[in-house]
């Protein structure tokens, strides 16, 4: 597809127009030098697909992440050569820099960034936590979200009292030494609920076992949140200031992949689908749409 060919156009460059090939330019240079130009990196997405609008910029993922996954942890753990150049602190704002260099290079006032993370706590996950200042958390209504939100909260902001051996190590206590921000839980987005989950069902999308979980950690420690819009006395206030629901987008959301295209623009219609004949319903369409909505208006 033309989508693929793109991006693997972007990866094998001489110097990939890629989240690696930022991230590799960086470490070659060490710790405290100049940062590259970001607009060498970030893709204006028109520019190879007119479907997509001129104000919408992609940093390429790309599959080489892992492997120099060790290269950048190197790089954050090497000796201080000088009292103002902190590896540690330099290698995890190297995205944060990248946003605010993007920013004044382009004269952007109003720039929101989303990063797209690993569910792994890698060394890449962190550099993408202390460049964000919200988070927006997809949960499912199961038990795995459960233990995963308590995990979030401990990997974010370590435990009390610290774990005796490797608590000195975690992200938690070397980001709060170094004073570098933590993001906020913002949204809590119930994720993989279908077409057949009526209003009062997708309110409680959230598993009484995650909710409970969440609604916990907020209770000890609300500082962990974004601060909510109305006041909260109980778990159904607290669901109702951080959580919201995204619908499963089934055929829509294949169909608008494919064509690599907005909802927006798509119609009830017929589409070919690697030679498939597939049928798009209008109402479907208005559905999905209005679950974006959702979500955009609380970010």
């Amino acid at each position: 597809m033309v989508g693929e060919n793109n991006v693997i156009n972007l990866c094998t460059a001489a110097t990939p127009r890629t989240v690696v090939g930022y991230l590799s330019s960086i470490i070659a240079g060490g710790s405290g030098a100049t940062l590259p130009d970001p607009n060498q990196f970030a893709i204006q997405v028109s520019s190879l697909n007119q479907n997509l609008t001129k104000n919408l910029f992609l940093l390429c993922g790309d599959g080489n992440l892992e492997p120099i996954s060790p290269a950048i942890t190197n790089a954050a753990n090497a000796p201080a050569l000088t009292p103002t150049v902190q590896p540690w602190v330099w290698t995890h704002n190297i995205f944060r820099s990248f946003g605010d260099n993007f920013a004044s290079r382009n004269n952007e006032k109003d720039l929101m960034i989303f990063i797209d993370t690993n569910p792994a706590f890698g060394i890449y996950t962190e550099l993408a936590i202390t460049a964000s200042d919200r988070l927006l958390c997809p949960v499912n209504a199961d038990d795995s979200s459960r233990t995963a939100s308590n995990a979030m909260a401990i990997l974010l902001h370590g435990t009390t009292p610290p774990h005796p051996i490797y608590g000195a190590w975690t992200f938690a206590t070397r980001a709060s030494l170094a004073n570098l921000p933590i993001p906020k839980i913002h949204l809590l987005i119930g994720n993989r609920l279908t077409q057949f989950d009526g209003a009062a069902t997708a309110f409680n999308a959230l598993s009484d076992a995650s909710a409970t979980a969440l609604y916990n950690i907020y209770q000890q420690n609300p500082t962990y949140f974004s601060h909510p819009t109305t006041p909260i006395q109980n778990i159904d206030d607290f669901k109702a200031n951080y959580s919201v629901l995204l619908r499963d987008f089934n055929t829509a959301g294949v169909v608008t992949s494919h064509l690599g295209t907005r909802l927006s623009l798509m119609r009830g219609n017929y589409y070919q689908v690697h030679g498939q004949r597939v049928q798009l319903n209008r109402d479907r369409i208005r559905e999905c749409l209005d679950a974006v909505d959702a979500v955009i208006t609380r970010i």
